[in-house]
């Protein structure tokens, strides 16, 4: 038997070829996700443990968390009372900054290829990651160095003029010199200054560092030495090891567990799909080899050995497409890296992390994947009669297993739908499992009832075929309904791309319409004004901004933390100028919100009072960031269920004026102004233009700002269909299959209409019909999920501010269209080759 199963598999490769397809893409994806996440690790972890300092000294995090707030700093004395402590070799002092814009004589902004944010640091010539490569160093105001890689693609050279934009102010740069990277470029543009210039220019005064490297003597461990640190200068600062800092760098890398759960999760559903053409496969050749199969069980063989049969074929192909599956993966994680090196971060891309986890987990999703679903298959070969050899049957059509399939697919889509509207109905934490419960069970729903619904279905897609195309468009009609069973599990492949795809792009539509409706409703500015990335808005832009002629006002706003009650609990503040009523509403539930801008007065989110037990009127302590502690009353209590702003606590800049300094106040986060009546489009360009000198500043009205939120939702949802396109890719794999399968088990019968008549035009326009009525029942049953797993989405973050539903029909009815072309496209080929049959030869086939 295992010589007979053997020969078998090598005899009918072609009938293999494109399940050996969908498992090396299944397992292509899921070890080139491993192995281009791991290499990600290994290469960070590496550069953060070769550039780490021995001990690591810098204010504790918790102490500067404000949007726009200063980069928090620790005294420049602290050196020279660390490079004293027992084990020191030498204390460094470091500044590294984020709130800087560099932009080149053409204005043009200086970024990585990849927009990774620009770092402004002092120059450390021991620097274990970068060496000088061209030039000199910088040796006094006005002189930088910038790294090779931002040199060269933002076409910059040594003497080049740069204008930098930081929190203190503006002032202007020469390049006196190129850095090379030992390490890995983390894509980010470096700009390096001296010492005295680095904390003059970016922190705003000297005799500071944002943080201090201690270099162990030789024979002193790290820990030994960050005891000696802390007993030295006490527990105010955060202390951390080489080690511990490399960990806290590597967990503040959150974009790559977040991309492994992504990439792992499509590779998921890739699989899911193939499983389905997979079975699909194993079922139709089950069928077709009933004759072969039953002379095998005449000449002796058991039910055991057939089963088995079956199932090592399935073995035999889930270990070849996994051994491909893995070679994939190695150019796959190739692929993804040079892509990386498109966004500015070069990593090596001959040296891929290859772990033992990739292989193990390559070979056991290919192989218990194609063995789970060769199951049923081989199940229901191991049935198959010594008397089926003598006739023309397949494999006899179990009604009564086909019924229970029906009922309890029923019930499990009954369930899930229940759970969905439960999720839709839920204001609790238990509404995101109910969704995802919902999601699951009616997806599987679906699938069991998939053969039931087809025969509805298809009558009502195919319903004008015959009048449309003749005798072609009614035995197409007809061959799709032959086999419920293979026509649904066919279908159910194109399905679950399809539910993905509509089902966010109804939670997209409905974000993206929320946002609008609330930005019409809450904000009543012309104009938002913002800075790129951690920059705050400077000073003098606020005073270039106010001077504008055709403006009413202009709002501040600023982002501060405070502690609020007597157990002083974090919370997060929105502070603004008294005419900030004028120009955004917030919702409340109690109280009303111009009594915080004009009073002594603070509000606070619904659900932050709530667990607090704070109530409307209630006097209670406060302490901001920076500022002494002070009693105000809650005078408004702000609604949850809103886009902008959400959480945030409230308070006038008035109010934080008296317990917070100037010196300690963060700068702007954003501003709004008001035009003139009737100067809107005039104040417009006055304000774009006053506010050019400041290019870290984007100035938006209410149409542009709109257009901003569209086109990151869309960036978002390119992403997402671009891997969805995977699945999509193998569903269609899984048409074409079982087209070609179909057309080797209807030989005989093509043969015959060719015989009475049918010419090569019409068995091709019968195969393709076929095909599209099975990739457009496909397409009503995904939109259909998707649309329901979408609303009932949308419904549950109503309480965040989704509280409109949009469903994108435009898009529904192209994904429709699509799916038509797909099942055109998937038909070309087997279309072909039908077209193409010997008459005489084709009625002769056994």
């Amino acid at each position: 038997m295992f010589k007979a199963t053997w020969r078998n598999f090598f005899a009918h490769k072609g009938r293999m070829a494109l399940s050996l397809l969908v498992v090396v893409l299944s397992v292509g994806f899921v070890s080139g996700t491993l192995l281009f996440t791991d290499t990600i690790d290994r290469t960070f972890n590496t550069m953060f443990a070769t550039t780490s300092a021995d001990v690591t000294v810098s204010t504790p995090s918790s102490q500067n968390q404000s949007q726009g707030a200063a980069d928090p700093t620790v005294p420049a004395g602290l050196v020279t009372q660390l490079s004293k402590v027992p084990g020191t070799a030498a204390a460094r002092g470091d500044v590294s900054t984020q709130q800087l814009v560099v932009v080149d004589a053409q204005g043009n902004q200086l970024t990585s290829s990849g927009g990774a944010p620009t770092l402004g640091m002092n120059w450390d010539p021991n620097s274990k990651s970068t060496a000088l490569s061209a030039g000199h160093t910088p040796t006094g105001p006005g002189q930088v160095v910038i790294d090779t890689d931002t040199a060269a693609s933002q076409h910059l050279v040594i003497g080049n003029q740069l204008k930098v934009v930081s929190g203190p102010g503006t002032f202007h740069v020469t390049i006196v010199g190129l850095a090379k990277f030992k390490t890995l470029n983390p894509g980010a543009a470096f700009v390096y200054f001296d010492t005295p210039s680095a904390q003059s220019e970016l922190l705003g005064k000297t005799g500071v560092f944002t943080s201090v490297d201690v270099t162990a003597a030789s024979g002193v461990s790290d820990d030994q030495l960050k005891q000696n640190v802390i007993k030295t200068i006490g527990a105010g600062y955060d202390v951390k090891t080489a080690a511990e800092e490399t960990t806290s760098n590597m967990n503040s890398l959150g974009f790559i567990s977040v991309l492994r759960a992504a990439l792992l999760g499509f590779a998921g559903i890739a699989l899911l799909v193939g499983a389905f053409l997979i079975v699909n496969t194993f079922q139709m050749l089950v069928a077709q080899r009933t004759r072969e199969l039953g002379l095998l069980r005449a000449l002796g063989a058991s039910r055991r050995q057939i089963n088995r049969s079956v199932r090592t074929e399935a073995l035999l192909l889930g270990v070849i497409g996994s051994t491909l599956g893995i070679g994939a993966g190695f150019g796959l994680a190739s692929g993804l890296i040079v892509l990386m090196r498109g966004a500015g971060l070069t990593m090596p891309a001959g040296h891929l992390a290859f772990q033992a986890t990739t292989p193990i987990a390559g070979y056991a999703v290919g192989i218990l994947v194609t063995l789970a679903a060769a199951w049923m298959p081989a199940r229901r070969a191991a049935r198959i009669s010594p008397m089926a050899a003598l006739r023309d049957a397949g494999v006899p059509e179990d009604r009564r297993a086909g019924r229970i399939r029906t009922a309890v697919g029923l019930l499990v889509t009954g369930a899930g739908a229940a759970a969905l509207v439960a999720a839709a109905h839920s204001s609790g934490g238990s509404g995101g499992a109910l969704l995802g419960l919902g999601v699951l069970t009616t997806l599987i729903g679906a699938v069991l009832i998939g053969p039931f619904l087809a025969s509805g279905v298809i009558r009502v897609l195919g319903a004008a075929l015959p009048g449309l195309f003749g005798p072609a468009g009614l035995l197409a009609k007809r061959n799709a309904l032959r086999n419920p069973r293979r026509t649904g599990a066919t279908a159910a492949a194109l399905m679950i791309g399809l539910s993905l795809v509509s089902g966010l792009s109804v939670v997209s539509s409905s974000l993206l319409a929320s946002a609008s409706e609330q930005l019409d409703t809450s904000v009543g500015a012309d104009f938002i004004i913002t800075a790129n990335g951690s920059l705050p808005v400077t000073a003098q832009a606020i005073t270039a901004a106010k001077s504008t002629p055709g403006l009413a006002h202009v709002t501040e706003n600023k982002d501060i933390q405070g502690k609020v009650g007597t157990q002083q609990v974090q919370a997060d503040f929105f502070a603004s100028s008294v005419t900030m009523p004028q120009d955004f509403t917030a919702k409340t539930v109690q109280g009303n919100m111009a009594n915080v801008f004009s009073g002594d007065g603070i509000a606070l989110p619904q659900s932050f009072a709530t667990a607090q037990h704070i109530t409307l009127g209630e006097s209670v302590p406060v302490t901001f960031a920076g500022g002494t502690r002070t009693t105000l009353p809650v005078v408004a209590i702000t609604s949850e269920d809103t886009v902008f702003n959400r959480g945030e606590a409230y308070v006038s800049l008035d109010t934080l004026t008296k317990s917070v300094p100037a010196s300690a106040q963060p700068l702007d986060l954003m501003l709004f102004a008001k035009a003139d009546p009737g100067q809107a489009d005039a104040a417009y360009k006055a304000l774009q233009s006053k506010l050019a000198p400041y290019p870290q500043l984007q100035v938006k009205n209410q149409a542009d700002y709109k257009k901003l939120l569209h086109d990151q939702v869309a960036q978002l949802l390119d992403l997402v269909y671009g891997l969805l396109g995977l699945a999509i890719v193998v569903a269609i794999l899984g048409v074409v299959n079982t087209l070609a399968l179909s057309v080797v088990e209807r030989t005989r019968e093509i043969g015959l209409l060719r015989a009475v008549g049918f010419s090569r035009r019409s068995v091709r326009r019968m195969i393709r019909l076929e095909s599209v009525l099975i990739a457009l029942f496909g397409a009503v049953l995904g939109l259909g999920l998707g649309m329901g797993w979408g609303i009932s989405a949308q419904h549950l973050l109503a309480s965040a501010g989704l509280d409109v539903l949009s469903i994108p029909w435009p898009t529904i009815a192209a994904v429709f269209a699509g799916a038509g072309v797909v099942g055109l496209l998937a038909a070309l080929l087997p279309a072909l080759r039908a077209s193409r049959m010997k008459v005489l030869r084709a009625i002769a086939t056994e």
